[in-house]
């Protein structure tokens, strides 16, 4: 039963947007409660779904209607269930749900407060459709829509000039990815003659599509998958995105749009699988992503970008772990980044809410005793995604790690290593300088978030620390790596020993920085390094780049275009054009003189000129 039902989350979550926005101004308080009540059936129909998905012997699951048909063309407008599809779904209902609980709170009193949790409703119907949909034209809808949706969240305060800067950022540069991912489709529809994506699958394999147009589809649809999941080049929009609402942060970083890329090249995976070179640029992005944005993570001030760093630096360590085609453990450590990060960014919101609204970790300090709910659920997050065991950020971390070593040798699993031990650093920096140390002056008047807020904040905590158990064998339910790939988790005891020594190191080093005061090594990296120091301080100046390549080439290559269209096309091709026109009539009217005897002479003169021109010829 549960699965006839799987059509209904993104219909009602629609429908919510649609009543909700309606009556968003007359009655927020309402709007907010049908908002909450629809994503909360969505998740209840998950359970169903899930249920009823893991007593079938299917793999997956597909029912669709036509939407049109021409000939031999159809296109249809379906849903595919799968082991995929029904993860992403469970983690994007239980995500959106808590995040909307707690924005109960976090926005009370916001005189929009009722538009907010519409585009929730909106931004969730899109994602949900993103994770189900059977065919790439559809997919492409609800990836627009997406986009649509984080636009609307991250400009939520648009009378804020960053905060509208950030959604117009955001807006255009996945839009680049998002062009190409369009491209790709339509190149691959080419090819195909469908958008149905296990047909593209079959005729794939069967050699149906030519290797330079796989090779260059699939890399366009990567392209697309970069963006959304702000993979290097396209990670500049992900911490300024961070103008948005708090609770907007949790629901982007965690389970929405950024986890839209990893998805889409989970579910493409077949069609990668045949494109080598294409895999090969996947795992270098992942590796430089995970790498690079470490790096800037850990010297950041600022708790939200700290956070922001940190998921785009473990987005690139899922795209890696796709490179190799680790399928499982790339959607396992979504997952458990997924609900960790929802509850770091929630932690952040709550010391935000009791601060008036303060996101410098400097101004911080000692609050583990007057936030200890915060405190102690924002450590759990920490300690997670730093991958100390037995934690579930341990057991998907070393799942990607062993990937990585069985698939791509020791030349890639160093640097993997490396960001793995730069991942455990800035993490244990910030739960240090936010949460221990002496307690500022400012901050004595200090106290718990209210239980809308606190609520989430553990249940996201309960999960964090026993998401883990999914890796046993359980009834029928053998552990998550086989519920996606049908094999079962392996563990390999010399790199678990290994990696679980780099996070200790990095542990007890941030100890010794931050909470000993022991600085003498920051202070000598900030003087014998400074220029390395302030490289990364300022974000390797990529968006001062960014910023120049604008001024200095696309705006002036528009002026050149707005002025050639001016003097060219407007005043010579079109204006000049009627100007023509005008003086050829002016002179043609001369001849139009009303009396016989002169037409008479002049066709004699044209008759004599066409006799001499026939007798020179």
């Amino acid at each position: 039963m549960g699965i006839n039902l799987t059509y209904i989350p993104p219909i009602i979550c629609g429908v919510s947007f649609v009543l909700t926005a309606l009556f968003a101004r007359k009655v927020p308080l309402a709007s907010s409660l049908i908002s909450v009540f629809t994503i909360l059936c969505s998740f209840i129909l998950f359970i169903f779904i899930l249920t009823d998905f893991l007593s079938s012997d299917l793999n997956s699951i597909k029912f669709s209607i036509d939407w049109i048909v021409v000939s031999d063309m159809r296109i249809t407008w379906g849903i595919l269930l799968d082991s995929l599809s029904v993860t992403m779904l469970g983690l994007i209902t239980l995500v959106a749900l808590l995040v909307q609980i707690y924005s109960i709170s976090y926005m009370k009193g916001d005189s929009r407060f009722g538009w907010y949790f519409s585009v929730h409703s909106l931004f969730a119907a899109a994602m949900i459709t993103v994770v189900l949909v059977d065919n790439l034209i559809l997919l492409y809808f609800a990836w627009e829509l997406v986009g649509l949706g984080s636009y609307l969240l991250i400009g939520f305060w648009y009378e804020k000039r960053a905060a509208s800067e950030a959604a117009k950022k955001a807006f255009i540069t996945t839009r680049i990815g998002d062009v190409a991912l369009l491209i790709g489709i339509i190149l691959i529809f080419k090819s195909t003659g469908t958008f149905d994506i296990s047909s593209i699958f079959h005729i794939a394999r069967n050699g149906g599509i030519s290797e330079n147009i796989l090779t260059i589809s699939t890399f366009l649809i990567f392209l697309g998958a970069m963006g959304k999941s702000a993979q290097f080049p396209f990670h500049v929009w992900l911490p300024d995105a961070m103008e948005g609402p708090t609770p907007v942060s949790a629901l982007i970083h965690a389970a929405t749009m950024v986890a839209a890329g990893v998805y889409l090249v989970a579910r493409m995976m077949p069609l990668f699988s045949l494109a080598p070179y294409v895999l090969d640029f996947v795992v270098f992005i992942g590796l430089f992503t995970f790498i690079f944005a470490g790096t800037m993570a850990i010297v950041m001030h600022d708790i939200k970008r700290v956070l922001a760093y940190s998921t785009i630096s473990h987005l690139g360590l899922m795209m890696m772990s796709l490179g190799f085609m680790g399928v499982a453990s790339a959607i396992f450590h979504l997952i458990v980044h997924g609900i960790s990060k929802a509850l770091l960014f929630l932690g952040a919101g709550s010391l935000m809410h009791e601060m008036d609204g303060e996101t410098d970790i400097r101004k911080m300090g000692g609050l583990i005793n007057k936030m200890p709910i915060t405190a102690i659920t924002f450590i759990i997050g920490s300690v997670s995604l730093a991958g100390i065991i037995p934690l579930s950020g341990f057991f998907s971390k070393d799942e990607i790690l062993l990937t990585v070593f069985e698939k791509g040798g020791i030349l890639i699993l160093l640097p993997a290593l490396a960001g793995a031990f730069l991942s455990s650093l800035y993490m244990f920096r910030l739960t240090f300088i936010t949460f221990f140390g002496s307690l500022k002056n400012d901050n004595s008047k200090v106290g718990e978030s209210p239980i809308l807020m606190t609520l989430p904040l553990i249940l996201l905590a309960l999960l964090a620390i026993f998401m883990s158990i999914l890796l046993l064998e359980i009834s029928t339910f053998k552990g998550f790596i086989y519920f996606i790939s049908g094999h079962k988790a392996h563990l390999n005891l010399l790199l678990i020993v290994f990696s679980s020594i780099l996070s200790f190191v990095a542990l007890i080093l941030a100890w010794f920085i931050y909470i000993k005061d022991s600085k003498y090594l920051i202070d000598w990296y900030k003087s014998k390094m400074k220029w390395n120091y302030n490289l990364i301080l300022n974000k390797y100046y990529i968006d001062e780049l960014y910023q120049y390549i604008i001024n200095q080439i696309i705006i002036r290559f528009a002026q050149f275009v707005a002025l050639f269209d001016r003097l060219v096309v407007n005043d010579i091709g079109v204006d000049r054009s009627s100007l023509s026109i005008r003086f050829l009539g002016l002179r043609l009217k001369l001849i139009q003189t009303g009396k016989m005897h002169g037409y008479a002479i002049s066709m004699l003169f044209g008759f004599l000129i066409l006799i001499l021109t026939w007798a020179i010829l």
